[in-house]
């Protein structure tokens, strides 16, 4: 059984936090969250509501922050794990699911090793929106390493990522088709779709993100 919480793994199986979540903690006290999203993307609810819907299994949300599609999954049948480096992030998740009824598992964690915080395979639906084009270079194939690890055979990677960064973001931002078939590929990984996001408003610190940053959304499938 997967669990929620770090202090409950094994002795020496916890690590030192990458220096990426301090920035991300420091965002959240102080109550600066611009990327938080109200309301699932559109490409995720195609994916489960859609005429071509996902039958309900398991799924993993990566960089989940408080919880917004973690919530969403958890309403549509989907059993559902949320992973995020930020403790702030994970209680308002954990309140908000709580108001919704639902109850989708929560981890602490960086996505990069969930190997090794306990998180055992078999996920058929992974959703990515900003976690992945926000890693440093030198931990992106960890992280590819990493979900290919707890993803089941045929299983649907939903990826979403600037092509454009930020200009003042605290970090290196970005993510490009070429990089993101490079690197899955080699893993096992097909390439469903690739496109830029122009038929959605998405919303982040009063700005359509879809249009200044370029958003891009990736649908991959794992070979089976």
């Amino acid at each position: 059984m997967i669990i929620d919480e770090m202090s409950r793994l094994a002795p020496g199986r916890r690590s030192l936090p990458r220096w990426y979540s301090l920035v991300y903690r420091a965002c959240y006290l102080l109550g600066l969250r611009v990327w938080e999203r109200r309301v699932p993307p559109a490409g995720l609810v195609e994916l489960i509501e859609g005429p071509r819907a996902l039958a309900p299994g398991r799924a993993l949300d990566l960089g989940c922050g408080t919880g917004t599609d973690s919530i969403y999954l958890a309403l549509h049948a989907w059993a559902v794990l949320g992973v995020d480096i930020v403790p702030e992030a994970l209680a308002i998740a954990r309140r908000r699911a709580t108001a919704a009824g639902v109850a989708p598992q929560f981890l602490e964690g960086d996505a990069t090793r969930l190997p090794d915080l306990g998180v055992t395979g078999g996920f058929n639906l992974v959703l990515d929106f900003g976690c992945m084009h926000t890693l440093p270079a030198d931990q992106r194939a960890a992280y590819v390493t990493s979900i290919s690890a707890v993803s089941a055979p045929g299983a649907t990677l939903l990826l979403y990522g600037f092509a454009r960064p930020p200009r003042y973001s605290p970090m290196r931002a970005g993510l490009t088709e070429a990089e993101v078939r490079a690197r899955f590929s080699p893993a096992g990984w097909t390439t469903i779709a690739a496109e830029r996001v122009t038929d959605e408003p998405i919303v982040v610190a009063r700005s359509r993100v879809d249009r200044s940053f370029e958003l891009w959304r990736y649908q991959l499938q794992r070979e089976r």
